[in-house]
């Protein structure tokens, strides 16, 4: 009877049994799962958090140790960067000393130019190649030679000195760089998770473009450093030589310039000497020939004072010659007075010593013209050496540059 009455639709209880156990087991199955996810989950949130914490603190001691690497590198372009200014502005005052050095030699050159140029106006004997022309000729060469070489040095220091801005302008560019990498640094240092405005940036991480290596970073300013000791260094050597050139050619331009001095003084005293010992000769000469003058009107006095006697003897023997017959006697007037005639011819012929004096007269009017002449000579040199050169080589004067 039971079995007619069961419903066959109907589960039995041990199904609906079997069912709820299922259901039992199968929550709490659920339920360990899911609490081992949770579990899981917050072991998970924990290590994240803690990972991200400590990548986040390691990004922050890079961070700062970079800020620090930047700092140190920035400080030593600094100090390199003042350096080199320093270095140029020192040797702008050099390159300004040779400038004036090359102008001061310009004068003195001109001057030893022109003595040369005012000694050809010397005449006859005078125009000698002396000891004065020979050290002006020197001083000539040697203000040529300093020239050419300051030029020389002048171009050298302004080459040096683009050297020198080129090695700031790359120290400054890089010091620009590293400021604007520090501010940036900087501002990722200030940043926390709590700092407003931080946003999520799309394409932020990058593996291609411009970026170099630490070490190519580390290069690049090593290399700028290393270009700023070498051109200061290089300025400080040419600083030296520039010293000592400057003193050297000083030195020589003032010995060179004193030779010519010494040279012309004594130049100078040897014409005065010779102008003296031919104003001696001339003035010899013209007592000379003023005693000549006199002998010469002597002698034609004493010719003069011949023609009576020596008339009155020949008109006597013309007369005596007219005695007639025997009275033409060789008698003692007769041999007197042909004597008397032979003497006074005799002397009057030695009388031919007027014309050797009036001749001696000649040759010392023509030796008084001559040493005129040469008094004059020297006199033009007197002028040229003494007033016109020494006095013009009076504002020759040679600083130390």
């Amino acid at each position: 009877m039971a079995r007619l009455w069961q419903d066959p639709s109907k589960c039995h209880p041990s199904e609906w049994a079997t069912a709820n156990r299922m259901q039992r087991v199968s929550t709490e199955s659920q339920k360990s799962r899911s609490e081992c996810m949770i579990a899981e989950s917050w072991r998970l949130l924990d290590e994240i958090e803690k990972t991200t914490q400590k990548t986040q603190s390691d990004v922050n001691k890079k961070i700062e140790q970079r800020r620090e690497e930047i700092k140190f590198w920035k400080q030593e372009l600094d100090n390199k960067l003042e350096q080199i200014v320093h270095e140029t502005e020192v040797l702008l005052t050099f390159k300004n000393r040779l400038e004036r050095a090359l102008e001061s030699c310009k004068e003195p050159l001109v001057i030893a130019q022109k003595c040369l140029l005012y000694r050809q106006r010397r005449v006859g004997i005078d125009l000698v190649y002396d000891e004065v022309e020979q050290e002006l000729v020197k001083e000539v060469e040697v203000l040529q030679g300093i020239i050419a070489l300051l030029g020389h040095t002048l171009e050298q220091t302004n080459e040096q000195i683009r050297r020198n801005r080129s090695a700031k302008y790359n120290l400054e560019m890089d010091l620009k760089d590293k400021f604007t990498a520090l501010t940036i640094d900087d501002y990722c240092a200030s940043l926390t998770n709590d700092t407003p405005d931080i946003i999520y940036a799309d394409n932020a991480v990058k593996t291609e473009g411009n970026f170099v290596s630490p070490e190519d970073w580390i290069d690049f300013s090593n290399v700028n450093v290393e270009k700023a000791d070498k051109q200061r260094n290089n300025s400080l050597a040419l600083r030296a030589l520039i010293d000592g050139i400057l003193s050297q050619t000083a030195n020589d331009m003032r010995k060179q310039c004193e030779m010519v001095n010494v040279a012309f003084r004594n130049r100078v005293k040897e014409v005065k000497d010779a102008k003296h010992k031919l104003e001696t000769l001339l003035a010899m000469v013209m007592d000379e020939t003023a005693s000549q003058e006199k002998n010469i009107a002597s002698l034609k006095k004493a010719i003069a004072d011949k023609e009576g006697p020596a008339k009155v003897a020949q008109t006597r023997l013309e007369a005596r010659n007219h005695r007639p017959n025997v009275e033409l006697c060789y008698d003692r007037v007769q041999y007197s007075l042909i004597s008397e005639v032979q003497e006074i011819t005799k002397n009057i012929q030695r009388q031919d010593t007027l014309a050797q004096a009036e001749t001696e007269l000649k040759g010392l009017s023509r030796r008084q013209l001559s040493l005129e002449e040469e008094i004059k000579v020297k006199e033009n040199t007197l002028y040229i050496d003494e007033v016109l050169c020494m006095q013009m080589r009076e504002s020759v004067y040679i600083n130390n540059f």
